[in-house]
Formats: structure tokens, sequence, C-alpha cells
């Protein structure tokens, strides 16, 4: 499945879909792993308690967040292929962050939790169809398609992994 018109994703997320380099979609978690995964070791247990500023996440708050902001778009995006009626709402990533416990964590156990559910996240766009891909419904108000989740989630990854080259290292 190709990038999706931006007719079908809220604005807001259109500076994660210009990261994507790939066009279509199962090809972007393809190549995107190898990326992940690079990225992601090269990190140590003690690098990994390293925040930027005062006030700002630490690497292992980032990888949470990307986590649980990953699990997210993988739920809306079976919600709208599954052409759910209600809404889905918003989410405040600060308050996740503030209560996920993740400095109380390994490096490790973060990295292997993110590429599970990356893994996940790749076998559940596989499993759409075309139709199923093509399917909206409302997150957060706004009108979203399943496919464009899928790149929304692929430019979130890099759009962490731009900010984690720039800032933490």
């Amino acid at each position: 499945m190709s990038k999706p018109s931006p007719t079908t994703y809220p604005p807001y997320f259109q500076k994660y879909i210009d990261l994507v380099p790939d066009e279509e979609l199962l090809s972007g978690f393809v190549n995107q792993a190898v990326i992940i995964k690079s990225l992601l070791g090269c990190i140590t247990e003690e690098k990994s308690t390293f925040a930027y500023a005062p006030g700002k996440w630490t690497l292992k708050d980032l990888l949470q967040h990307m986590i649980d902001t990953e699990r997210i778009f993988c739920y809306r995006a079976l919600c709208f292929a599954r052409k759910e009626a209600f809404h889905l709402p918003g989410f405040d990533e600060n308050e996740y962050a503030a209560n996920a416990s993740a400095n109380k964590r390994t490096w490790q156990s973060l990295r292997e939790e993110f590429i599970a559910v990356r893994n996940a996240t790749e076998l559940l766009f596989k499993s759409f169809s075309e139709e199923e891909l093509l399917r909206s419904g409302i997150a957060n108000n706004i009108p979203t398609s399943a496919v464009s989740m899928g790149f929304i989630a692929l430019g979130h990854v890099y759009h962490h992994k731009k900010i984690i080259e720039e800032r933490y290292f």
C-alpha cells in the first residue's frame, strides 16, 4: 500500500509521513527494522538515563513513549480496519510518560519490548487487506485511515531517531 493522501490523516502528522523514505508501507517496516536495531543497540544502560536538559525525558522515557505510542497507533489502525463506529480518544504523551516508570526498567528490557511491539505492528499491517487499510475512523476528533496510521508509526520512529541523534549523542 502506497503513502496515503494528506486528506486521510490529521495535518499534524504530515511531518512524520514526510520523514518516511519508503513509498510502500510494508517495505517501510522491513527497511526501518535494521535502523531501529542499530540505533537502540548502540545505547548503553548508563547512557539510557541521560536527559539532554533539565525536565526533558531520559532515553528510557523516550523509548517507553515510542512503545506506548506505537501501541496506540496500532489500536487505532485496528479499530479503523474493523469499522469501529465510536470515536477514539486522544492521549497526553506527557501524562503517559509521567506514569510509566521507565527509568526503573533496564534499557535491555525496553529495547526488547520495543522490538517485540514493532514486530507485532508489522504483522498487524501485513494482515490487513487493501480494503481494510483504506478504511477510516475518528481519533482525537479527526478522521484518519488505517494505512495512514502505519505510515505515521514509521514516521514517529524516524522523528525520534532524529531527536536522539541530535540531542542525546
